[in-house]
C-alpha cells in the first residue's frame, strides 16, 4: 500500500515537473517567436527583410519631430515608419545614410558639377508701340473753318506733301492783304528815299513772317506773292508719309489756334516696349541685338536692337521697360501688338555649373546634396550666380567633379531634415524600449522634441484651427498652470473635441512661440490644471 502511494506521488511530481517546464519553455520561445516573425510579415508584404538589424526607434510619418519607442499611429492614423540600425547616420555626422533598395525606389539620380560657359537668353513679353519721333500733329496755328476734306477716314495711308483738308480764315485773307500791300509798296517806293523804301520793306517782310510763323510753306507763299488777289482758302498737307492715326477734323467745323485736327504716323519705323523681369536686368545693356516674334507671323522672326533702357522700375510687376528699334519697311508690324522677345546674354567665361533640378531652394537658403559615397548624401548651403535655361552657376559649397543629386533630392532633404532633429535631442532615442529617464533635466530637451500636458477645453476655433486649453504643469518645459491657444497639426483632431472636455495631448514647438497640437485623447482622470499629469513621460 504504502508502495503504491509513493510510485502515484513520484508520478504526480514528474507531471507536475513537466507541466512546469513546459509553460516556462513556451513563455521563453514567445519573444524569439514574435521576433522572427516579423521579417516574414515584413516579407509577405512585400518589403525586404531586413534580418536582425534592431529597431532604434519609430519616427513620424509627416517628418515632426516626434518620435516613439514602440509601434503608433499619428492623429490621421498613418503607422510610425521604423527606423533601423544603420539607417539614422552616426551622431553628430552632417550626413544622411539611405540603404540602396531606398534609393532605387525613390528614383534617385546623380550629375557631377561641371565647367561651363552659361549662355543664356533673357525672354520678355513686350508691346509695338509707333516710334513717338515720327509722329506727326497738324493743328492750325490761327482761327478758321473747315471748308473741305481731302483725307476723311482714320488710318489711311497718305504720301508726304498730300493735301489733308481745306481751311477758311478770316484771319488768314487779312494777313494776305496786309502782305499783298506791303509788296506793292516797296514797289511803289522804288524812286523814293532810302529811309522811306526802308521801313515800307520792314513792313512786308513782318507781313511775310506772319504767313510762315503759321505754318504756310514756301511755295504757298509764293503762289500768294504772285496772285493778283488773295485766296479764300489755305491747303493743309501731310508733313510726312504714313498712316492718320487720328482725324478730328469735320467739314464745315470751327476751329481754334492750336487745336489738333489730324495726326499722322511714320510706321516705317516702330518700338518694341519689352518689359524685363528685375533679376535680369542687369545684364541687359543698350546696343544688344534682339530676336522678336509676333503672334500673326509664327513663322517669321525679326531683329532689332535696344536702344535704351528706361531708368524707372513698374512696382506692379518688379519690371524694367526697354525699348527696342525695330524695322517695318513692309508695314506688316502693327501698333498694339504683342510680342515675344528673346534677348541673347553673352556668358563671363566658364563657371562651376549644376542643373537646376539640382538646387534645394526655400527662399531663404538654397542648397544641394552631394553624394560622398554608396548611399551616403551630405546637404551643403551654396551660393549661386548666373543662370541659364537649365542649369546655375555654383559660386560657393561645390567643387568641380563632385556628384550632386539632381532627382528625388526633395525626398532625400526630408530625411535630412528628420535626422538633424533626431540629433539634436538631449538624450538619444531608446534603443531597447524603455522610456526616458523620470529625472531628466526638462532645460536640457530641445524644443523640438514632443511635449505632454493634461487639461480642460475652454474654446474651439474651428476656422483658425486653434485650441484653447486650461492646462496643469508642463515638467518637460517648467511650464506652470496656465490657459494658452493651441494650433492643431490637422483640423480631424478637433471632431471630436467639446469646451468642458478633459483631454490629455501632446503637443511640440513647430516655429518660435507656435505651439502645436499633435495628438490629443480623453484624459484618463478629470483634469486637475494645478496637478502633475498622470503620465508625464507619454508618447516621448
Amino acid at each position: 500500500m504504502k508502495q503504491s502511494t509513493r510510485v502515484a506521488v513520484g508520478t504526480l511530481a514528474i507531471a507536475a515537473l513537466a507541466a512546469g517546464g513546459g509553460y516556462w519553455s513556451g513563455q521563453r520561445q514567445v519573444p524569439g517567436d514574435h521576433d522572427e516573425a516579423k521579417p516574414h510579415a515584413a516579407v509577405a508584404a512585400g518589403e525586404p527583410a531586413r534580418g536582425t538589424r534592431k529597431i532604434l526607434y519609430y519616427r513620424n510619418p509627416m517628418g515632426l519631430p516626434d518620435n516613439s519607442p514602440t509601434p503608433k499611429k499619428d492623429p490621421m492614423g498613418m503607422d510610425y515608419i521604423p527606423v533601423y540600425e544603420g539607417e539614422a547616420g552616426e551622431a553628430g555626422s552632417k550626413q544622411i545614410s539611405i540603404s540602396t533598395d531606398k534609393i532605387q525606389k525613390l528614383g534617385v539620380k546623380t550629375e557631377a558639377a561641371s565647367l561651363r560657359s552659361l549662355d543664356r537668353i533673357v525672354r520678355a513679353v513686350g508691346r509695338i508701340e509707333p516710334d513717338e519721333r515720327r509722329q506727326y500733329a497738324i493743328a492750325p496755328k490761327f482761327e478758321g473753318y473747315v471748308e473741305r476734306l481731302q483725307v476723311n477716314m482714320t488710318g489711311q495711308m497718305v504720301a508726304k506733301g498730300q493735301p489733308l483738308f481745306e481751311v477758311y480764315s478770316p484771319e488768314l485773307i487779312s494777313a494776305q492783304h496786309e502782305y499783298a500791300l506791303a509788296k506793292q509798296g516797296v514797289q511803289s517806293l522804288t524812286n523814293a528815299s532810302g529811309e522811306a523804301r526802308n521801313g515800307m520793306q520792314q513792313l512786308a517782310d513782318a507781313s511775310l513772317m506772319r504767313l510762315r510763323n503759321w505754318d504756310i510753306s514756301d511755295e504757298q507763299l509764293r503762289a500768294l506773292a504772285g496772285a493778283a488777289d488773295t485766296r479764300r482758302t489755305l491747303t493743309f498737307r501731310s508733313p510726312v508719309a504714313g498712316v492718320v492715326t487720328e482725324k478730328k477734323a469735320v467739314q464745315g467745323m470751327r476751329f481754334m489756334p492750336g487745336e489738333v485736327l489730324y495726326q499722322v504716323a511714320d510706321l516705317s519705323t516702330v518700338w518694341v516696349i519689352a518689359d524685363i523681369f528685375e533679376q535680369d536686368i542687369g545684364v541687359v545693356k543698350a546696343g544688344a541685338h534682339a530676336r522678336i516674334k509676333i503672334n500673326a507671323y509664327p513663322d517669321k522672326a525679326f531683329e532689332g536692337k535696344i536702344t535704351y533702357v528706361y531708368p524707372t522700375l513698374k512696382a506692379e510687376t518688379r519690371s524694367v521697360p526697354v525699348r527696342i528699334e525695330l524695322a517695318n519697311p513692309a508695314m506688316q508690324i502693327k501698333p498694339g501688338m504683342f510680342a515675344q522677345v528673346e534677348l541673347a546674354v553673352a556668358a563671363q567665361g566658364q563657371v562651376v555649373t549644376a542643373p537646376s533640378s539640382a538646387v534645394i531652394d526655400s527662399g531663404t537658403r538654397q542648397m544641394v546634396l552631394v553624394q560622398v559615397g554608396e548611399g551616403r548624401f551630405e546637404p551643403r548651403a551654396v551660393k549661386l550666380g548666373a543662370r541659364s535655361d537649365d542649369r546655375v552657376e555654383l559660386r560657393e559649397g561645390v567643387r568641380e567633379g563632385e556628384q550632386l543629386v539632381v532627382t528625388a533630392n526633395f525626398l532625400i532633404d526630408a530625411e535630412s531634415n528628420l535626422k538633424a532633429a533626431v540629433d539634436g535631442f538631449a538624450h538619444p532615442a531608446p534603443t531597447d524600449g524603455q522610456l526616458p529617464a523620470r529625472d531628466a533635466s526638462p532645460r536640457a530637451r530641445p524644443a523640438s522634441a514632443g511635449h505632454q500636458a493634461e487639461g480642460r477645453i475652454e474654446a474651439i476655433n474651428a476656422a483658425s484651427a486653434t485650441v484653447s486649453i486650461s492646462h496643469g504643469p508642463v515638467e518637460s518645459l517648467n511650464w506652470p498652470p496656465m490657459s494658452m491657444a493651441f494650433k492643431v497639426a490637422n483640423p480631424s483632431l478637433l471632431k471630436d473635441l467639446k469646451p468642458g472636455a478633459a483631454i490629455a495631448f501632446e503637443f511640440v514647438e513647430r516655429g518660435a512661440g507656435e505651439w502645436v497640437i499633435t495628438s490629443v485623447k480623453p484624459a484618463l482622470r478629470p483634469a486637475d490644471t494645478g496637478a502633475t499629469p498622470a503620465h508625464p513621460h507619454a508618447g516621448h
